[in-house]
């Protein structure tokens, strides 16, 4: 399949979701081809000037109506409320787990007024940028998403855990546990048990190495928030792309891998 396959095929599945949203009188590019334009920004793992080179070079043709780079990416942040609508169902069993992304490089922390990251920890080493919490399903599907700064503690996202405690009992690591206010649907795992919370781990896997997800350039929080919401969005619609893979054994492989740009 060529990008250009891919591409006319991914604003296919897009417009079947997003195609009876209205277009605005003054718009010149439709809701399904904004959405189309911010999952391929996701996938693609670049900075804005990069992938709008790359689009309006070798792709305009799909996007006659391309507007200029700016207003594109307020596009985005303006209307990353569409991603919702590729959010999966939550199942009786759920994952969480929380991702931090950099923003920032360390020695470059404090050097300007209007730096939007904060410094913490993410696997083990110092980052200055934003923490991404996120739920799964059973199939290993997007539920929900929420983010904060690059210090905040897993317990802030058990509220993200808290919204679902009438339908799913959700595991996590025992970084979301607090003495104190844990919901009643969480249940933290030790290292070693509960071996189905590798999923996550998969998941991770694949943003980082195909969307370059662990370093991205956002300097603004609306920015940053859009392209979150339509990474989680574009990762449910590539693995539903074929259809869930199930093996055999009744297990569930997800790849994201052969749809790289």
């Amino acid at each position: 399949m060529s990008t250009t396959e891919f591409i006319i095929g991914l604003f296919c599945r897009v417009d079947e979701v997003v195609g009876d949203v209205p277009k605005h009188a003054q718009a010149k590019l439709y809701p399904s081809e904004v959405v189309t334009l911010a999952l391929l920004f996701a996938l693609k793992g670049v900075g804005p000037r990069a992938f709008y080179r790359w689009l309006s070079r070798d792709y305009r043709d799909l996007f006659p109506k391309l507007p200029e780079r700016t207003r594109l990416f307020r596009l985005f942040a303006t209307h990353r409320e569409w991603a919702d609508f590729f959010l999966a169902d939550a199942t009786t069993l759920g994952v969480a787990d929380s991702y931090g992304i950099e923003l920032l490089h360390p020695m470059r922390e404090g050097r300007s007024e209007q730096q939007i990251g904060r410094k913490g920890k993410s696997n083990h080493r110092w980052i200055v940028g934003g923490k991404l919490a996120y739920l799964v399903n059973q199939m290993g599907l997007v539920v929900a998403w929420d983010c904060a700064a690059g210090n905040a503690h897993d317990t802030v996202f058990r509220e993200l855990i808290a919204d679902f405690q009438d339908e799913m009992v959700v595991l996590t690591d025992t970084g979301f546990h607090g003495k104190v206010g844990d919901p009643p649907n969480m249940k933290p795992c030790k290292r070693g048990t509960w071996n189905v919370r590798m999923v996550v781990e998969c998941i991770l896997s694949m943003l980082t190495t195909v969307c370059h997800f662990k370093h991205v350039s956002h300097r603004t929080w609306p920015q940053f928030m859009a392209r979150l919401a339509f990474t989680m969005a574009m990762f449910n619609v590539l693995v539903l792309w074929d259809g869930l893979n199930v093996d055999g054994d009744g297990v569930i492989h997800l790849s994201i891998a052969p749809f790289n740009l």
